[in-house]
């Protein structure tokens, strides 16, 4: 259960899951292990044994052999990683011009990772948004050389799910390679690299309910070398220099077989998220739901309400026991203008209004009815004013 001792309920879960129980003992287990994974005596391949299941465990999450998987600290080291100008592809060095972005990115990827800024291009997106693909084809085409680039499978805000196979296609016929930052997919949706048509991917485990502190980049496209972000040790195959952290990879292998395990309980949280957002039209009538008209993740809504702050209903709410999100996770703990809801057009007070409520595979209705009784109290306290 997502609830606490202190009887709070917990809607925050794109921001980060809480850790699984198999994965917590996977992590305990691991932390009484002695051995370096690079070293070749019997506690050294007890790490190593102990990362290379997890390997195997996050590959079949994704549809990949265990081989194609790098181990990183977290997805922002993933999505920097991937975002490199230099990459070989069967031992053929090959050098990206430009890299080309959606504009509702993550920061992680909005940064540009290892591109200079000059050479940052985004794509725009329509007002429910998707990514313009035919914007996206005029970009490719101009200029010269191979590019780069980078669409998320489904946004961490708004939930929106991208085309990224119709995106793949579009990129290859132009000489480019696709990265895609699948963080909010996994455990959620079935995750095909090959599906996606995707190059390389990228996840981070406490999105699934693995520890924070480690995250992958994926490779999909067979004989695809990354230059390493980090360099010095042969570890990871030459791919992450550094001595790995086996009790959080043990952590994310436990976590990926348990999201797997998760696919079969989304139809449930899809209903409950819908019911949630009837449930809301009938408390806030003026309600926005952010994505309502398109596909989106099933435990994701973001919406805004005429007249509320988002940083005093997500205050007023957690002192009700009741944790939900202004959006995203990565400002520093702050309450900031979404540059997601702004490249959709969405008007600067309806966007100051957003908030977003993300569930789980444990979420029970009762949470819900805890929430939306929450909701009509914070909401009229609003009205009233």
């Amino acid at each position: 259960m997502a609830t606490t001792a202190m009887s709070r309920v917990f809607f925050d879960w794109n921001a980060g899951a809480p850790l699984t129980a198999a994965a917590r003992d996977a992590v305990v287990d691991a932390l009484s292990l002695a051995g370096n994974p690079s070293s070749i005596h019997a506690e050294g391949r007890a790490a190593r044994g102990l990362i290379e299941a997890a390997r195997a465990s996050v590959a079949a999450l994704c549809g990949v052999a265990p081989a194609a998987v790098t181990f990183t600290s977290g997805g922002t080291e993933a999505n920097q990683t991937a975002l490199s100008p230099s990459m070989e592809i069967d031992g053929r060095p090959v050098r990206f011009a430009r890299l080309l972005v959606s504009a509702v990115e993550h920061p992680s990827v909005m940064a540009g990772g290892r591109f200079p800024a000059d050479a940052v291009g985004i794509v725009p997106v329509d007002a429910d948004g998707i990514v313009d693909l035919a914007a996206l084809e005029r970009m490719l085409a101009d200029g010269e050389g191979p590019v780069l680039v980078s669409l998320m499978a489904a946004n961490n805000e708004t939930g929106v799910i991208q085309p990224v196979a119709d995106a793949a296609r579009i990129v290859h016929a132009a000489g480019g390679l696709l990265h895609v930052d699948a963080v909010q997919v996994a455990g959620r949706l079935p995750l095909s690299v090959a599906d996606l048509g995707a190059d390389v991917v990228t996840l981070s485990a406490h999105k699934i309910g693995g520890p924070r502190g480690a995250g992958a980049v994926v490779r999909g496209r067979p004989g695809l070398a990354i230059a390493p972000l980090l360099t010095g040790g042969g570890q990871e195959g030459r791919s992450r220099a550094g001595t790995e952290n086996p009790p959080a990879i043990a952590g994310f292998g436990a976590a990926a077989r348990g999201a797997i395990d998760d696919l079969a309980s989304q139809t449930r949280v899809s209903a409950q998220r819908d019911w949630f957002e009837r449930a809301l039209m009938l408390i806030s009538p003026g309600v926005t739901v952010f994505g309502a008209n398109v596909a989106r993740l099933p435990n994701t809504s973001a919406f805004s309400v005429p007249g509320v702050s988002a940083e005093t209903a997500v205050i007023a709410l957690d002192l009700a026991g009741v944790a939900v999100s202004s959006g995203s996770a990565c400002s520093s703990g702050k309450v900031s203008a979404s540059h997601v809801l702004g490249a959709m057009g969405v008007p600067a007070g309806t966007a100051a209004g957003a908030i977003r409520v993300s569930l789980g595979p444990s979420t029970s209705d009762q949470e819900i009815e805890r929430l939306l009784s929450a909701w009509q109290t914070v909401s009229h306290r609003f009205a009233r004013r």
